[in-house]
């Protein structure tokens, strides 16, 4: 079980029978709006309430790394395009779609919907 609060630590909880194990995955410092799997779990998309979207691979046992960043609205939410893992499409609160290449975080395209966005 993967956990965040809202002081930007990702926690990982192993459970197993009665017992269970916390572990501290990575600290972004940033308050963590919604976590998103990988179509085959090997990627994990931390999308922030300031912004930045960053990938933490679990297998790799290693710090997040910042994809994507923002500078004229945050994200509201992202996701994986699927198949695979290689690109993720996201939304800004000002009704921004984007679709991103998670390798380098380039921006591949972008649709405004002349709109505000808000998540019911």
């Amino acid at each position: 079980l993967y956990f965040s609060a809202q002081d930007g630590i990702l926690l990982f909880y192993h459970i197993k029978d009665l017992q269970y194990e916390m572990k501290v995955c990575a600290d972004i410092s940033q308050s963590i709006s919604s976590l998103i799997f990988s179509p085959d779990y090997a990627s994990l998309l931390l999308v922030t309430d300031q912004g930045p979207v960053y990938s933490y691979k679990p297998a790799h046992s290693g710090e997040a790394v910042k994809l994507l960043d923002t500078c004229s609205s945050c994200f509201l939410a992202a996701d994986f395009l699927t198949p695979g893992d290689k690109y993720c499409v996201s939304v800004t609160i000002s009704g921004e779609v984007q679709v991103w290449f998670l390798e380098d975080g380039t921006c591949l395209g972008k649709l405004s919907l002349d709109i505000e966005v808000h998540i019911t």
